[in-house]
């Protein structure tokens, strides 16, 4: 048997197909054919792409600009025998891979929490006889036989169907079962439009099938998806592309400052050895040696924060892209809606009712008229109406304790709730009208009848549903609000189902008619005409309360929402409206503009980049134009969001700058393909996801600006004493000191700092800016500056006035530190002042404060710290200079930063 590949299975015949895939529709495959296609194709399973082991894991945390730097560092401390400088450096570069392994660690562990292992079994025809077999096992030319309940094991192509419909939600995206067919269609259809073909890890709801398998493992559908996320490029995060711009950057600077040093003592006759070591000490100046730990633990605690809001974010990064994000593009069924098929509104009698609450539990709502509750006895027109949705009906309502689910088709569920919260009880009902007979729901004639026994002996009952047409077309009066019968205005039913229509509503239409009392059975000629019409249905997958809510903080928060889904475009348009993903007061022409499938395969890159960021609904799309989708609003710029729960998803998910998955409707592939996942399937939390990076973002941006000008202020100190040719005012191991002390007890503190109450009401940031404003450089300068002459002035001072060497220094290392603990309330706020964020709202800042003062005593009077880093203790007016300049320093740039504020203010 040939490869089975480039043949459009849906186009051809049942016969074509057969006699291709060399099977017997009847008999079906023997044994030992079997056999031979299991060595040929392969188990029906896909290949699991291999993961990353925890060695490569490990390794891949030094994968990082900066950490070079500081590798470098170490390496070349520890040549010069600088054996305390080395051993420090290298072992921030261990904790900072040690935390962020750990935490990555930690995700992965999650993530299989998550997963849900289940075993799939498929019903087949082999040797002419019915077999259960393990669904790993099914080969091509399998005959396959489904019914409700079953999960598809593979493709297959149908040609035996009764009234078989099938939940392919999770591989196209339809919020609604599919009514499947056995008639071949165009080869050019869309997937979700493939009635005569069943996919791998879809659901039967309903019905019967007979086909065979057409495509396994990798070759199925879900298995193409599966190439696609493999091959899809992973991007780095805003947060890793600063980082490392930033990186390089001060790379150069070192280097250059490093070259000017040698070359300036070279040109004055010193030696070249001392020349080198002196430009290691302004490296190790400049170096921010407790900037990657920053960034982790900074992060960490944002995964910490998200974890308690219901998210676990499976890299590190992304909880800060998630801040970034200017667009969210976001599957419908499910994630913007419950995924429970909902009655909205009733026609009975010729009157309107609502029907209030949403999902399957019939006790969240009730039926309303004119926005009163109704009371059922006084309205038996809709009661006949309820009575025929809950009795024409084979699925069944249950709950399990916490949560009402429906076993069969979720149309029929919606009926059955409508019908509990109109007051109806389902137990009494089907005793009081029993069923006799049934024809079931055939495409062909569009209906659904039950006939019912009734306690009265001359009469019995038949129920029918369907569609507006089946139903009108055997109907020529209705019941009317006073329980009389009229005549049924037919133009008039469609006008109404129209209008529900546009607004993406699903409408069924229900009749009754009266039998002879001894009729035990009914044919499709006893309900042809002669029906009495009781009313209309309109039922919707209504959105996520949750979920309107979450759009309205993403729109304040100058975020982008739009619809990406597998589903038809009206219902799309319908839910974007209820969601209030389109502006008010936005034009009737983009209002209505959607982008369909269709339209995207017509359209080249530049029309689709031109159009992409003014629509909001793109419907009827197949997993690989989503991919495409989200690369054309990558390509204006976007940092672009994905969230979603199928199979379909996936490639989407992993080529966007964050991809966010479903935890509990969310298939195993969309999870790992995803940066993070939902554990309550709630789109809210991707609104508290977006708040929490911002704030990582924020306080990340604080660090860095609290943390440069000590570099910047050291390697200045070193710079000019050389220059000069004077006497280094600060050591090598005093400023690693410095940095490493201070990193972990003022700096880190930031990470705790509460988000600033107007997070979300700031547009997103420009992925294009650099961390670094002007006016947050110029900040910086001035506080390295001022670090220069304070610790330069003061250290000169203290030689002036009879202090010793050890003693000056030790002076100025305390200025570098006091100036560092107030410059740390500066930068609470980067715009505000700290007395308008309230000075005590941050506890751990004054921890880190008390506990950075307890460490400088030990360093200027204890003995051993005098030994090892050249301290000696200083005097009461030393250090009443050292607060001096510290306050000194607070002060100024908070002028700084009012200015800046007048001048913000000012040009706006």
């Amino acid at each position: 048997m040939t490869r089975l590949t480039g043949y459009k299975w849906h186009s051809l015949s049942a016969e074509q197909v057969v006699d291709l895939l060399e099977t017997d529709p009847d008999k079906g495959l023997t044994t030992e054919e079997v056999k031979r296609r299991l060595e040929s194709f392969g188990p029906n399973v896909i290949t699991k792409k291999k993961g990353r082991g925890p060695l490569m894991r490990f390794l891949l945390q030094f994968n990082q600009p900066l950490i070079y730097i500081l590798l470098i560092s170490s390496i070349v401390t520890a040549l010069l025998r600088e054996w305390v400088d080395s051993g420090v450096i290298f072992g921030v570069v261990l904790v900072n891979a040690i935390i962020g392994y750990l935490q990555e660690a930690k995700a992965v562990s999650a993530l299989s929490a998550l997963a849900k292992t289940m075993t799939t079994r498929a019903m087949v025809i082999r040797d002419g006889q019915k077999k259960e077999v393990p669904s790993t096992e099914v080969v091509p030319g399998d005959v396959v036989l489904l019914s409700s309940g079953d999960k598809v094991p593979a493709d297959i192509r149908l040609y035996g169907v009764r009234d078989l419909r099938i939940d392919e939600s999770a591989l196209t995206g339809e919020s609604l079962s599919v009514e499947k067919s056995a008639d071949p269609v165009p080869a050019d259809t869309l997937l979700a439009d493939r009635k005569n073909m069943a996919y791998a890890t879809t659901l039967v709801t309903y019905g019967r099938g007979l086909g065979v398998v057409t495509a396994t493992g990798d070759h199925t559908e879900v298995g193409r998806i599966s190439e696609l996320i493999s091959t899809a490029e992973e991007l780095e995060t805003p947060l890793t592309r600063k980082i490392s711009e930033f990186s390089k950057i001060l790379l150069y600077v070192i280097l250059g400052l490093a070259a000017m040093v040698v070359a300036v003592g070279m040109l004055r006759g010193k030696p070249f050895l001392d020349m080198f070591m002196a430009a290691v000490a302004l490296a190790v100046g400049a170096i921010p040696e407790g900037l990657p730990a920053a960034v982790t633990i900074t992060l960490a605690i944002g995964v910490s924060r998200m974890a308690k809001r219901r998210a676990i974010i499976r890299k590190l990064p992304a909880v800060e892209t998630l801040g970034s994000t200017t667009v969210i593009c976001s599957d419908k069924t499910g994630t913007l809606t419950q995924n429970q098929m909902t009655v909205q509104e009733i026609l009975a009698g010729g009157v309107w009712y609502e029907v209030s609450g949403s999902g399957y539990n019939p006790f969240s709502g009730k039926i309303l008229k004119e926005g009163e509750k109704i009371e059922l006895d006084n309205y038996p027109e809709l009661k006949l109406c309820l009575l025929a949705g809950a009795l024409c009906n084979d699925s069944v309502l249950k709950n399990d304790g916490e949560n009402w689910e429906v076993q069969g088709d979720p149309t029929e569920g919606a009926l059955l709730v409508a019908a509990i919260k109109g007051g109806l009880d389902l137990e009494q009902i089907k005793r009081f009208y029993p069923r006799l007979d049934t024809i079931p729901f055939e495409s062909e004639f569009q209906y659904m009848a039950t006939l019912h026994d009734t306690y009265d002996r001359e009469k019995r009952l038949v129920f029918v549903k369907g569609s507006v047409e089946a139903i009108t077309h055997r109907c020529s009066v209705q019941l009317s609000a006073n329980g009389e019968f009229s005549e049924l205005k037919k133009d008039d039913i469609a006008k109404r189902v129209h209008l529900m229509a546009e607004q993406g509503l699903r409408v069924l239409a229900f009749a009754i008619k009266e039998m002879p009392g001894n009729l035990s059975s009914i044919t499709h000629e006893d309900v042809s005409s002669g029906l009495i019409f009781l009313g209309l249905v309109a039922m919707l997958d209504p959105p996520r309360v949750e979920a309107i809510e979450a759009v309205n903080h993403c729109k304040a928060a100058g975020i982008k929402v739009k619809m990406i889904t597998g589903d038809h475009a009206a219902t799309a348009t319908a839910i974007a409206r209820k969601l209030g993903l389109y502006d008010p007061g936005v034009s009737d022409e983009i209002a209505t503009k959607v982008l369909t499938g269709k339209d995207l395969e017509t359209m080249t890159n530049k029309e689709l980049s031109d159009q992409v960021d003014k629509t909001v609904v793109f419907a009827r799309v197949a997993p690989e134009q989503k991919l495409r989708l989200v690369e054309a609003l990558q390509s204006k710029g976007n940092v672009v969001a994905m969230t979603g729960d199928g199979v379909n998803d996936a490639p989407a998910l992993k080529r966007a700058d964050i991809g966010i998955a479903m935890g509990i409707t969310g298939t195993e592939v969309s999870k790992e393909a995803a940066d993070m996942v939902l554990t309550d399937d709630n789109f809210k939390s991707i609104v508290a996801a977006v708040e929490e990076g911002r704030g990582v973002f924020d306080n990340l941006t604080k660090f860095i600006v609290w943390t440069l000008p000590t570099n910047i202020g050291e390697g200045l100190v070193i710079l000019a004493a050389i220059l000069l040719g004077v006497t280094l005012p600060i050591l090598p191991v005093q400023i690693l000191w410095i940095n490493m002390t201070t990193a972990g007890f003022l700096g880190l503190m930031l990470a705790f700092e509460p988000k600033e109450l107007d997070i979300m009401r700031r547009p997103p940031r420009d992925p294009r800016i650099p961390i670094l404003t002007r006016s947050l450089a110029t900040r910086i300068l001035l506080v390295g500056g001022l670090l220069l002459i304070v610790a330069f002035g003061l250290f000169k001072w203290e030689l002036t006035h009879g202090s010793s060497l050890a003693q000056a220094r030790t002076v100025a290392v305390n200025v570098f530190v006091m100036v560092e603990l107030c410059y740390l309330f500066n930068c609470r706020s980067l715009t505000k002042s700290v007395f308008h964020l309230g000075f005590f709202s941050n506890p751990w800042v004054f921890g880190g404060t008390t506990a950075m003062l307890l460490l400088q005593l030990v360093y200027t009077y204890f003995g051993p710290m005098n030994l090892v880093f050249q301290s000696q203790p200083i005097s009461i007016e030393s250090w009443a200079r050292i607060f001096a300049v510290g306050i000194m320093s607070f002060f100024i740039v908070e002028i700084e930063k009012w200015i800046n504020s007048l001048k913000s203010n000012g040009s706006h």
